[in-house]
């Protein structure tokens, strides 16, 4: 479960012990955006001593960001990610089946040479129009993929869009949930930039959970709480949800598809949403 996904540069190892220390479900070391480029192979080095050091003690799920596949860094940064310590590797700017397969197929090479015993996932960045259109496919390209991921600056900026557009924002957040869900996976949002506005996270936040995103970036500390206060259901939520499943337990059992629960008639989409819910509470330990 990855509500809240702390990004934290790799060229910050000072900040890493913090990160792991945080209330966040995953942390997300950044080889990428938030790396300048002299900086690469010192962010690098600090993953690689990190990892050597903490593999066995982690208790979030570990992310990295690596460089594009078309750029100089990306076979480097897999020499250094594909670890023991890290479940998913996390692509950006993807805009081609092929770019994923090969990601994987490098993965797979890696983890054999050192007998890794847990496959690396894969999460795939949706940050390009090109990138956006074919987002079914590129959930669809291979088994490692585990999510979708959204980028919203590199998708509206260098088009004119304004960042935090309700319109454009919920249009890319449908496209990408319903890619998502034809491959069975998840999707996640972006990052929300105006660190000093929680009111308008949790609200972009809502928005998000309310589309059944899975969870959020949180590009600073006082972001993740929050974050995790959304992207779970709530008390109502979960009650409403056991009563849906403990009832179709016993109609479907008798032949019966349809019935109401609550003042409300319950079939199969909604029994499946209510599974979900129930199964998010329990991630969650709510229940």
């Amino acid at each position: 479960m990855m509500r809240s996904k702390l990004f934290v540069p790799a060229s910050r190892p000072e900040l890493f012990a913090k990160a792991m220390s945080s209330a966040a479900d995953a942390i997300s070391f950044d080889l990428e955006d938030a790396v300048e480029e002299g900086q690469k192979g010192f962010a690098r080095q600090a993953l690689s001593d990190f990892f050597e050091t903490n593999q066995t003690q982690n208790t979030k799920a570990i992310v990295v960001r690596i460089n594009a596949i078309d750029t100089t860094h990306y076979a480097a940064d897999l020499e250094v990610v594909v670890s023991s310590a890290v479940q998913i590797i996390n692509l950006p700017m993807v805009e081609s089946v092929t770019a994923v397969r090969d990601l994987s197929a490098r993965i797979g090479r890696l983890e054999a040479d050192r007998k890794i015993s847990h496959p690396i996932g894969i999460l795939v960045n949706i940050e390009s129009p090109k990138g956006l259109r074919q987002a079914a496919e590129l959930a669809l390209a291979d088994p490692r993929v585990v999510g979708l991921q959204i980028g919203f600056g590199d998708l509206f900026g260098p088009y004119g869009i304004v960042s935090g557009e309700p319109s454009a924002t919920q249009v890319v957040r449908v496209l990408v949930k319903m890619a998502a869900a034809e491959a069975g996976i998840e999707a996640y949002d972006g990052a929300y930039v105006d660190i000093a506005n929680p009111d308008g996270f949790t609200l972009d936040a809502q928005a998000a959970y309310r589309l059944g995103f899975a969870g959020k970036s949180c590009i600073h500390p006082s972001q993740v709480g929050l974050a995790n206060a959304v992207f779970r259901p709530s008390a109502h939520q979960i009650q409403q949800a056991l009563r849906v499943v403990q009832a179709a337990k016993e109609n479907l059992a008798k032949g019966v598809g349809a019935f109401v629960v609550d003042g409300q008639l319950v079939d199969g989409p909604l029994i499946t949403r209510a599974e979900r819910t129930v199964s998010l509470a329990r991630l969650a330990g709510l229940i």
